[in-house]
């Protein structure tokens, strides 16, 4: 477990929590001070270190109530995304090394089982909480035991399908289940669609609160002359307006019993509400209203910016601590490649649109947005809602451009084959974060893209090299009318190469040499061919002197490239940053198997057949030998030379 850079010290309510047994054993009136010291805690940390940050601001104090009021881990805590979920993992054991959270070798910054018996689901992936924890009660009443369940979903996972799913079959499952909505009415960008606009409809709970505290006034005043007559009036008038003026009438028309809204940052209050429905039988609904980066004035005030933080901050005034670099400039990053091209692309093209699932920001979709909000759509956490909305537009001319993270995509690959490609539409895929994701870890890395793409029908990948190849190829997907085509492209910072004006359009399966050699040859896809220029250079010391081809299209495949490669090469190396399962370096196989006499070796380099954990994007690429170390000791090993270090 890699240390901490500075000793942090909690305050002394919580130095004393290394279980939520010794929470509890707190008095009601301590509550507010650990309170206190655990969001100063969570920013202390956050500012030197980094990670998610207002989401788990915002749940202090739900955090604290519910582990104060369940006999967790006896009870379930299930947690949504995570996001939200630091203050949980501070006070169940892992303070200490709290500060090591999303490091290589350290926390997760998730929920996640194998780490903590308090984490009950592993979790990173928006509104899987409801069935899940519907999951866990039923299996309680087979097995005939008597925990408590409670799922704690924001309002931003409640927009996805699959919390409706949940609700929909909890409502009538008939057992006992708690969900507490935090509603904090954001995700990472604003929330958006319906179900948002309802919720914030009623969030301050004015009217119904006013209303209420005047019928029961009013009936209060009345109690010696109706007595329980008058109560039970008032109940049934509650009752009414309740189904007229509150998210209730949505949630008790699936079944669930409502109660709300209430204030998410009162310990006390939530504390008290949460005893009177632990024992409650059936499925109960909380509605609590907090606020995304609660305590952090910088976070209440930017809550989009304060997401997360990659880099130190002043944990006063929230300014960035990062060291500039000597020139002051950065390259850009792929998203913003992404995302600036498509308002280039859409100027040129009317049919453009582009897509996004509650991710503006991480996509950069937002300039678009910005720009030509007519003409670019946040469809909320609903990929596969996405992915359909974007076909039924494909059916009427339209080019969408839909720019789903590679692991977010998974969870519309239904859409992808049934309602694109099996129509042949000309939809676009661009998949951010392609490849290992960094400190989001196992939840986040798009390791699996060009696996299950490659084996849809009617369908082109593509990956670019640089910023350069990403905008030609955008390009020319637009004008691909012949089926979906799937671009994808790394998390962080591009190459920082030159940009030309313009475009220029790039046939499609056509890969490219980058340069010469006579002793082996690297074929890459995608950008982790990047790190081949160094590896050449080294290799080149050792005297071996290594071609490198770039494939671009690892569906279709450039079949002159191919046999020039393996016409001239008898030692070839492969090299995706995916998994060697089914990826580019399988097609290339395949490819060979199909097409040529040849029976050359072939070693494929890539993610291995195991989930890898988190750490950086060049800590990862290092572990699994594929950074410019592992591709130089792999090709000294290939030729018969001396291996430097021991492969991944």
């Amino acid at each position: 477990m890699p240390s901490a850079d500075v000793m942090f010290t909690p305050g002394t309510l919580l130095a004393r929590i290394d279980s939520p047994a010794d929470l509890r054993a707190l008095s009601e009136d301590q509550l507010q001070q650990v309170c206190d010291e655990l969001r100063d805690y969570i920013i202390d940390v956050v500012a030197v270190h980094g990670g998610h940050f207002g989401a788990s601001l915002g749940v202090v104090e739900m955090t604290v109530a519910a582990h104060y009021v369940f006999d967790t881990p006896h009870d379930q805590l299930v947690w949504d995304v995570g996001h939200q979920a630091y203050g949980h993992k501070i006070i169940t054991g892992r303070r200490d090394n709290f500060p090591t959270q999303r490091k290589y070798g350290g926390l997760s910054g998730f929920p996640k089982r194998s780490e903590s018996e308090y984490d009950t689901f592993g979790v990173a992936h928006a509104s899987t909480s409801i069935s899940a924890a519907l999951g866990m009660a039923k299996a309680r009443d087979i097995k005939g035991t008597n925990e408590k369940v409670v799922a704690i979903i924001g309002d931003g996972a409640m927009t996805g399908g699959l919390a409706f799913e949940g609700l929909n079959n909890a409502g009538t499952a008939g057992t006992d289940l708690l969900v507490i909505l935090n509603d904090n009415r954001m995700s990472i960008d604003p929330n958006v669609g319906a179900l948002n606009e309802y919720l914030a409809s009623v969030a301050s709970g004015k009217i119904w609160n006013e209303l209420r505290d005047d019928v029961w006034t009013i009936l209060e005043k009345l109690r010696g002359v109706g007595g329980g007559t008058l109560q039970k009036i008032a109940a049934r008038v509650e009752n009414g307006l309740k189904a007229t003026l509150t998210p209730g009438m949505l949630f008790e028309a699936l079944g669930f019993r409502y109660f709300g809204p209430i204030d998410g940052h009162d310990v006390n209050a939530l504390v008290d509400r949460l005893q009177n429905l632990k024992d409650l039988k059936g499925p109960i609904l909380l509605h609590t209203l907090t606020t995304k980066g609660k305590g952090f004035a910088p976070a209440e005030a930017d809550q989009v910016k304060w997401h997360a933080s990659g880099s130190p901050f002043d944990k006063v005034t929230g300014k960035s601590l990062a060291v500039a670099t000597s020139n002051g400039t950065k390259p850009p990053k792929w998203q913003d490649v992404f995302g600036h091209t498509m308002i280039d692309l859409a100027k040129q093209d009317e049919r453009i649109v582009g897509i996004t699932a509650a991710m503006p920001s991480g996509t950069s979709l937002k300039y678009m947005i910005a720009e030509m909000p007519d003409r670019a759509f946040d469809v909320g956490i609903a990929e596969m809602h996405g992915v359909v909305f974007a076909a039924g537009l494909a059916t009427q001319g339209l080019k969408p451009f839909v720019a789903i993270y590679s692991t977010f995509l998974q969870r519309a690959y239904d859409g992808i084959i049934h309602d694109v490609a099996l129509q042949d539409l000309p939809v676009v895929f661009c998949m951010d974060r392609a490849g290992v994701a960094g400190a989001d870890g196992p939840t986040h890395h798009g390791a699996l893209d060009v696996a299950y793409l490659r084996c849809v029908p009617h369908i082109v990948c593509a990956a670019p090299l640089d910023e350069q190849d990403l905008r030609d190829l955008m390009f020319t997907a637009a004008g691909y009318d012949d089926g979906p085509f799937a671009i994808r492209y790394p998390r962080g910072a591009a190459t920082g190469m030159p940009l030309r004006e313009g475009f220029e359009p790039i046939e499609i399966g056509q890969g490219q040499k980058i340069a010469d050699g006579t002793d082996i040859a690297f074929l890459t896809y995608g950008a982790i061919g990047q790190y081949v220029y160094e590896a050449r250079e080294r290799l080149r010391a050792h005297g071996i002197d290594a071609a490198h081809y770039d494939l671009r299209f690892c569906k279709p495949l450039d079949h002159e490239l191919l046999t020039e490669v393996f016409a001239t090469f008898d030692k070839v190396i492969t090299v995706e940053d995916g998994v060697v399962v089914g990826g580019a370096g399988s097609a290339v196989l395949e490819w060979l198997a199909d097409h040529s006499d040849a029976q050359p070796d072939v070693l494929r380099l890539g993610l291995p057949d195991h989930f890898v954990e988190h750490g950086s994007q060049r800590e990862l690429h290092d572990e699994v030998g594929i950074g410019p170390d592992g591709l130089v000791d792999h090709a000294l090993a290939f030729m018969g030379e001396e291996q430097h270090i021991e492969a991944a």
